[in-house]
Order: structure tokens, then sequence, then C-alpha cells
């Protein structure tokens, strides 16, 4: 008798469900973000990739646009070009707009050689007994806040030569890769540790990530030239407010796409979006130093309002003016799909559905039969994510919904 061939067996279930019972199963996938370029950063709240290139896979085909009007990490770009399809990001923070630009960029093979050669000078670049140059625009700016003691001095002046070796890199993505480097080993020496590093763990960390996240552009460039396409997929990366962005004439000519796809900020929720914790839970904006970038505000400038003001208001406000936007961006032939979550979905989701239907979209459950859940809706339970790690699995804001909408009317 001839053997079963599992991932034969895998694969043709997976032929015989419908697109829309593969989203759903996409949806409650629990595994951790990997693939592509998708780990060059630890963004909070990261968007599922296998539930976002699900959606794309549903609702468009090749060189359709896709848009994410709450970009965040660039999850929904990395996958909408992956698969051939072209993609517009908005992001309030330009922290966001850096590491979309990062995960997305395809190397050219000078890039390659000049980030290569910058990667192999890591451990002679960072010295102790060297200088460093200080950036002092960002440090007169306060962006060194809660790194400038003398504990972090070591660490500090490892960023600052790192940086500087990047800076003189004249390739331009190079350059960009180079310092998303410097951002995500200094993420890992820094953000929500007990302990900080040695130099040299810092060093050998900083190598080790520089490969693989070489590695990872490379598979990147591969999934996109093997797309054969007469067009070569593209992303776009605007930073700035969803709200009014319809205006702009870089969106109007993109818009409207077949797909929008998002993960907007929670009510209730607090997510630290723009800052680092150091030393005992202090707030530190270095990533935005070394992105290069400028930070905005505090967290209620990313949260779409603060999470203690009364019943939600200031939230609700600007969702309906980020929503108001997002329909004057979508057509009759568009499908919204959102993943959110809630701090007390009893009151909020009906809240949110709400505004939803005041900025004219329209719910949709294009679910093949009716879910378990008692409301018909998607759910499903939260990986263990840093906003509630410290409360039990099914408490309020460990779950997330998908919500799908289509504009109202005829």
């Amino acid at each position: 008798m001839r053997a079963v061939n599992m991932d034969d067996l895998s694969a043709n279930l997976d032929i015989e469900r419908s697109p829309a019972q593969r989203l759903v199963d996409a949806a409650r996938d629990q595994k951790r973000v990997k693939g592509l370029t998708h780990e060059f950063y630890r963004y909070p709240a990261r968007f599922s990739p296998t539930f976002v290139r699900s959606a794309i896979e549903t609702f468009t085909r090749p060189g359709d646009w896709v848009v994410d009007p709450f970009a965040g990490g660039g999850t929904t770009l990395v996958e909408a070009m992956a698969m051939g399809r072209n993609a517009l990001g908005i992001d309030i923070s330009s922290l966001s707009s850096f590491l979309c630009e990062a995960k997305t960029q395809v190397l050219d093979d000078r890039d390659v050689s000049a980030f290569a050669c910058w990667m192999e000078r890591i451990d002679t670049t960072i010295n102790m007994h060297a200088p460093s140059e200080r950036h002092d625009e960002y440090a007169d700016a306060g962006y060194y806040r809660n790194l400038d003691g003398p504990e972090f001095w070591r660490l500090r002046k490892a960023i600052e030569q790192a940086l500087s070796a990047a800076e003189k890199l004249h390739r331009r993505q190079a350059h960009v890769l180079a310092r998303c480097v410097v951002l995500r080993t200094a993420q890992w020496a820094l953000d929500s540790r007990k302990t900080r590093p040695s130099v040299k763990a810092f060093k050998s960390y900083m190598h080790k990530q520089a490969g693989l996240m070489l590695d990872a552009a490379l598979e990147f460039r591969e999934q996109i030239h093997g797309l054969e396409l007469a067009h070569p997929p593209k992303a776009i990366s605007l930073n700035r407010t969803t709200a009014g962005a319809e205006k702009e004439e870089l969106v109007a000519q993109v818009c409207p796409p077949k797909l929008i796809v998002t993960s907007p900020p929670y009510p209730g929720i607090h997510v630290l979006y723009h800052r680092w914790q150091v030393d005992g839970r202090k707030e530190a904006p270095a990533p935005f130093w070394i992105a290069g970038k400028l930070d905005g505000a505090g967290s209620s400038y990313y949260t779409l309002g603060d999470r203690k003001n009364p019943n939600l208001q200031s939230y609700f406000d600007n969702l309906k003016a980020t929503f108001d936007s997002v329909a004057a961006m979508a057509g009759r032939e568009t499908t919204i799909v959102q993943m959110v979550a809630f701090s007390k979905p009893d009151w909020q989701l009906p809240k949110y559905l709400e505004v939803m239907e005041e900025c004219g979209l329209e719910e949709h459950r294009p679910w093949d039969a009716p879910l378990e859940d008692d409301d018909g809706r998607l759910w499903r339970d939260v990986p263990s994510r840093r906003w509630h790690a410290h409360q039990k699995s099914h408490a309020p804001g460990a779950r997330e919904v998908v919500l799908v909408h289509k504009k109202a009317g005829p």
C-alpha cells in the first residue's frame, strides 16, 4: 500500500476549503509572526501575516491595490507585494513609515554589497576605546531621555557608533537596512529588559541580526522577482493621519482599491506604539532617534484618543473622522476588513459598529456557514501580547473580532 504523503493531503484539503473558510482558519491561526521581512522589528500589536495573506487572496487579484490606513509595522504592505499586489500604507507614526520602507524595499546587488561590507565591519565599528558621534539634534530634543544615565553609556555609545557607520553608506537601501538592524538590536538590548547585555553580546546580536535580515531581504527580493509580472508590485507609505487622506492626489490615483485591510488602535486598550520601556518602565523615545525620524506626541496621538476619556468620546470621534475618509477611498467593489479588540466589548463593539454605519459602511459576514460564536462573527483568541500579558487569556482585550464591511447602498 502506498504511504500517504501528508503534505499532499494538506494541500488537497486546503484546495477543497472555500476562500471564506480559509479566511476563518487564517484568522484563528496562532503561529508567531515570521517569514519574509516581518521580523525586522517587533512592532506592538502586530497584524497576523497569515490572516492578511488570506484576506488578500480572498478579495483581490495580482495587480490590484490594497490599502492599510493603519499600516503600523508594514505587514499588509509586505504580504501584498509578495503576492503581486500594489500596496498603500498610511500611518501617523514616522517610525511606521520607516519600517514600511525598510521591509518593502527590493535590494539591488550594489545595495547588497554595500550592506555586507557594513555588516562585516560591525566588530571593529563598535569600540569602547574609540570616540562616538553624539547626535546632538536628537539629544537636545529629548530623544536620549532615560538613556542618558551612566548605566547606559556603553550601549548608547555602541548605538551611536553603529549609526554613524550606517549613515556613511551612500546606497539608500543599504543605509535603510543597516539603520533597521541597529534599531532591532537596540530594541532587543533595551526594551522591557530587566538586565542590560554587555557590549560584546550587543555586537554579537547585531552581527547575527544583520545576517538574518539580509537573508530575509533577499528572500523577499526573490519572491518579488519570481512573480514574473509585467509590472512589478510597489508599495507606497504615507506618514500622515488617515483622516482627510482621500484628498491627496497620490491617494486619489490608487483608489478605490479592491481591499482595505487593517487593524486600527483598539478602544480602551493601552498599547505603547511610540516608546520603549527601560529601567523599570521608564518610557524612552529612542526608536525615533535610531530610525532618523521625529516623534509626534503622546500616546493618545497614536491611539485615536485618551483611553481615560469618559466613554472614550475622543476615540470614537477620531474613529468617525478616520472612517469617513476610509469610506471615501472605497468603491462599491471594495471590501473593508478589520481585526479589532475591545477592553469592554459589551458596549464598545455596538458603538464601534454604530460609527461604521454613520460612515456609510454596511457589515457583511462572508462565511459559508454560521460561526459558533453567539453573535455569528469571527472571533479569535489573541496570542500573548504585551498589553494584556498580565491578564488571563480570556480577559477583555484578549480576543479580537474580524469585521467585514462594504459601502452601503444599491
